[in-house]
């Protein structure tokens, strides 16, 4: 198999669901599963989005967000979680620590994959994407959906392994795992991605 570099081409960041407005998903009771040390896990996506920025790499902020009339749920509560994220919830919006501009790319999603119903696929072509790194959550839900859908668009795709958080530490590794199968070198670590960045700024 070829080895390839951390960036082919074209980077663009996927921020996947940092959300939680002015509270910290640690704190008080849960309607979906969160691993322990859930926001030590995210706690560096503020410098990976600052740099990208510095770097002049895109960067696409997605938010879950729910209809209070729970319409746009479907299957989604037949499992583990209970009613989340609903649209004017403090904790549907995207975290203020991410410094999200208005100029900035913001796409408002459903269900799990950024892509699914979605116009991410259009802006991507856009950009002109060759490379997309995941950071945010879940590990197992959310960022390996989207994992799994770029990879079928034929992206090669990044996750920072110590920037992403899953519903538990086993569906976390086991995701993560999985990732790293569809595409050998999919896992970095955060330090590897923004030295990335910096060396891709300079090219």
């Amino acid at each position: 198999m070829p080895i390839r570099e951390i960036i082919e081409g074209q980077p663009v960041l996927i921020v996947v669901d940092i959300q939680g407005g002015e509270e910290a998903a640690g704190d008080g009771p849960q309607d979906i599963p969160l691993m322990a040390g859930y926001d030590e896990c995210l706690r560096r996506a503020p410098e990976i989005v600052s740099v990208a920025r510095e770097s002049g790499v895109p960067v696409i902020f997605f938010q879950e967000a729910h209809r209070p009339d729970l319409v746009d749920f479907g299957r989604e509560l037949d499992g583990a979680e209970d009613v989340h994220l609903l649209e004017g919830d403090p904790g549907t919006e995207i975290s203020p620590t991410l410094d999200v501009r208005p100029d900035d790319y913001v796409i408002r999603k459903r269900r799990y994959s950024c892509f699914f119903g979605t116009e991410l696929e259009i802006l991507l072509k856009g950009l002109r994407a060759d490379t997309l790194i995941l950071i945010g959550g879940h590990t197992d839900v959310c960022v390996h959906y989207t994992f799994v859908d770029a990879h079928q668009h034929d992206y090669f795709c990044r996750v920072l392994e110590d920037c992403v958080a899953g519903s538990s530490q086993a569906a976390h590794d086991a995701s993560l795992n999985a990732m790293e199968y569809l595409q050998t070198g999919a896992r970095r670590s955060t330090d590897e991605m923004l030295a990335a960045f910096r060396n891709w700024a300079q090219t």
